[in-house]
């Protein structure tokens, strides 16, 4: 059994429409305390919109914030996963297209999203429950194993 985005995703996603203003998404980014923000245009995710955007597309190009769109601002197209692929998939996926979010996607509805700050804790978590189950298989194998049975062999001068 292997672990599925689905077991590390994350669901309450902020969205943004593509209309909106850089500073809109960096007031509902700095509000909610989160990097990203899912682009959405009638619905459908269509590209993400992440701190380091904001910095290369607004701040370091000096325009307005208030004047420059999402649109504008956002990666794209959107790379996205499948909430059945398996973990080590998607990671393998975010380092070969260089990306740290990755929103989780199926039949052009948004599900949730999955970060590598996400993986990082759910696989920690995992080694912790694996190795505590480790110890119990190892102290319940010691208290059932019946203890040796020693033979004293007497010897005479």
């Amino acid at each position: 059994m292997s672990l599925q985005v689905k077991d590390v995703m994350v669901t309450n996603i902020v969205t943004i429409e593509a209309w909106a203003t850089a500073k809109k998404a960096a007031e509902l980014m700095n509000r909610h305390d989160i990097g990203c923000l899912i682009v959405m245009s009638n619905s459908k995710p269509i590209g993400i919109v992440t701190e380091r955007d904001m910095l290369k597309r607004v701040l370091l190009q000096l325009r307005d914030p208030r004047k420059m769109r999402v649109s504008y601002v956002m990666s794209k197209p959107l790379i996205t996963s499948s909430s059945q692929t398996e973990i080590r998939d998607a990671v393998r996926l975010m380092n070969e297209r260089r990306i740290k979010k990755l929103p989780v996607v199926e039949d052009g509805r948004l599900l949730g999203l999955v970060s590598l700050t996400d993986v990082v804790r759910t696989l920690g978590y995992f080694e912790h429950v694996v190795s505590s189950l480790c110890e119990r298989c190892k102290l319940r194998t010691q208290e059932e194993t019946p203890p040796q049975k020693t033979q004293v062999v007497e010897s005479y001068p």
